[in-house]
């Protein structure tokens, strides 16, 4: 559906000075998918959505919908904005305050290029709002709505051209954690009943592993990597997505040997000898770091009957009762990590504990050289 090969921006900041905002980055988005640009703040990831939208002219590179070009500068090809047939919706909803909810949502097909008629255009209005769920307010002014009304406004008048794509920068980050949390639902129940390829532009990890059926990790105008929610979280490729992506603990470590029964590496630590699954081969002496998620460090007040799983006895040293969890930090061998565990464990501070942690939830990759 749509297809980015090989896209260079570059922009000049307030000092005059060229940046180089997204560099080779290549994405393939299949018809009717949710696909996430995820990273900090001036990583590129608004700059590719603006130059998919036609708001920013690449230096190279290829944009194409469907097949169709909307970008080539090989051949010197610029569709604008306007007749890309794309809905956008940013950060600011851009609401009409003198217009009613109807009225807004009306507004692109009253002064599109195709003439609709009365009749048509209710139609058209009346079905994205029942979509959005506010039909009942067609006739609200558009400043009494609630922040996350007015963001449904804004997704409704994008939506309301039936655009082959729709691109989204950061649409929830005005508004409050719990509403933020309510609208990723809506989101998701909308695309999936709409079938609509969405393009959507997050700094926020928890919305992108939440709404995607892929995600592209982006730093420093590249792609890290790109993988469904769940490659991205549990296999990250390098120790930027690991880090960016959740939370973890970083062990550096030298590999020993290689399991091929179970198919890991025997790692040297500061924890101890420990066996890992790694994002690619690795060699015996490599450098590399481990990544290990909280919730894979699992306490226990038992030494663990499972001789497969690397295991540790280890020392409470604080822990955060967090409702539906328990964070504990723990130290083995002068070294601390963190475990996040069911409230239902409740070794005091300063007392012992078993820490274990399965092969398969450790990740290997190669140590970044300083």
């Amino acid at each position: 559906m749509l297809k980015v090969q090989s896209l260079f921006t570059e922009y000049t900041n307030e000092l005059g000075q060229p940046v180089k905002a997204a560099q080779d980055v290549n994405i393939d988005v299949p018809e009717g998918h949710f696909f996430t640009l995820l990273g900090p703040s001036g990583c590129g990831k608004t700059t590719t959505l603006r130059s998919i939208a036609g708001l920013e002219r690449p230096k190279s590179g290829d944009i194409s919908v469907n097949g169709v070009p909307v970008f080539s500068a090989a051949r010197r090809i610029f569709v604008p904005p306007n007749q890309r047939g794309f809905g956008m919706v940013f950060q600011s909803y851009a609401i009409w305050p003198h217009m009613d909810v109807f009225t807004n949502t009306a507004f692109p097909l009253q002064v599109g290029k195709k003439n609709y008629s009365r009749a048509e255009i209710d139609t058209k209005v009346m079905k994205v709002l029942s979509a959005v769920q506010l039909d009942h307010l067609r006739d609200r002014e558009a400043t009494k709505l609630s922040g996350g009304q007015q963001q449904r406004l804004a997704l409704a008048r994008a939506l309301v051209m039936e655009p082959k794509l729709l691109l989204l920068d950061e649409p929830l980050s005005n508004l409050d954690a719990k509403l933020r949390e309510l609208m990723r639902f809506e989101l998701k129940r909308l695309q999936r009943e709409l079938k609509i390829t969405t393009v959507y532009v997050t700094h926020d990890q928890s919305e992108a592993l939440a709404l995607s059926h892929q995600v592209a990790v982006m730093n420093q105008g590249r792609i890290q990597q790109i993988g469904s929610p769940r490659d991205i979280y549990e296999r990250p490729q390098n120790q930027f997505v690991a880090d960016f992506v959740g939370s973890t603990n970083f062990v550096e470590g030298i590999v020993r040997s290689r399991d091929n029964a179970d198919d890991c590496y025997v790692i040297e630590t500061e924890i101890g000898a420990l066996r890992s699954k790694s994002v690619e081969p690795v060699q015996v002496g490599d450098k590399v770091v481990l990544s290990i998620r909280p919730e894979d460090v699992q306490l226990t007040d038992e030494q663990p009957s499972d001789i497969r799983v690397n295991a540790w006895h280890a020392m409470v040293d604080q822990k955060v009762f967090l409702g539906e969890a328990m964070d504990f930090r723990i130290t083995i061998n002068k070294r601390t990590l963190l475990s996040r565990t069911h409230p239902s464990v409740r070794t005091p501070i300063g007392h012992p504990v078993w820490a274990y942690v399965n092969p398969s939830k450790s990740v290997a990759m190669p140590a970044v050289p300083a």
